[in-house]
């Protein structure tokens, strides 16, 4: 990973609690030694750490927001995908919120808040509800990949109690599309 290096070459005890998936942008949460590692990773675990991602996805959701329940599971033959296993997968949970529909383009900015951190859960999730995120080159049709030349999802917020000082950490950094 490009970034984790970059990141160790000036503060080498830098280890990766929060990471993305290749074709994400946005935030990524880094931790200084493995001490504030591990307690950074138990706020995930125990859900107290909050992400705001933004995504555009194809068509307009109804309702207008809502919550997205399917289990996941890793799809082996298909390696890297996820799928929705109703009988294997892990429960996974996202809420969404629609921020602007653009009926021109029949396009959707939305607002996407995963609940659990599976991998790929946000994109499986769309794509499952007929809302693949568009530039999706793993989920979406080649339709709705070929609408954008990069997938348009970015991880836009992330909000937590420091688990030291207790105080409230967030960072936002605006989505680029």
């Amino acid at each position: 990973m490009l970034f984790r290096s970059r990141v160790q070459a000036v503060f080498p005890e830098a280890l990766t609690v929060h990471r993305l998936d290749m074709s994400t942008s946005g935030i990524m949460l880094m931790a200084l030694g493995v001490s504030m590692q591990r307690q950074l990773q138990r706020l995930f675990e125990q859900r107290e750490i909050h992400k705001t991602y933004i995504a555009v996805v194809a068509g307009r959701p109804v309702p207008e927001q809502g919550e997205v329940d399917l289990p996941l599971i890793n799809d082996w033959p298909n390696r890297p995908r996820q799928k929705v296993d109703h009988i294997l997968g892990k429960p996974s949970l996202t809420r969404y919120r629609l921020l602007e529909y653009n009926a021109e383009e029949d396009s959707s900015r939305i607002e996407l808040q995963p609940v659990t951190g599976r991998s790929h859960q946000l994109r499986v999730h769309m794509q499952a509800i007929g809302h693949a995120i568009l530039g999706d080159p793993l989920y979406a049709s080649e339709s709705e990949q070929a609408r954008s030349e990069r997938l348009l999802l970015h991880a836009e917020a992330i909000c937590f109690d420091h688990p030291v000082n207790r105080g409230k950490v967030s960072y936002h950094c605006p989505e680029p599309f």
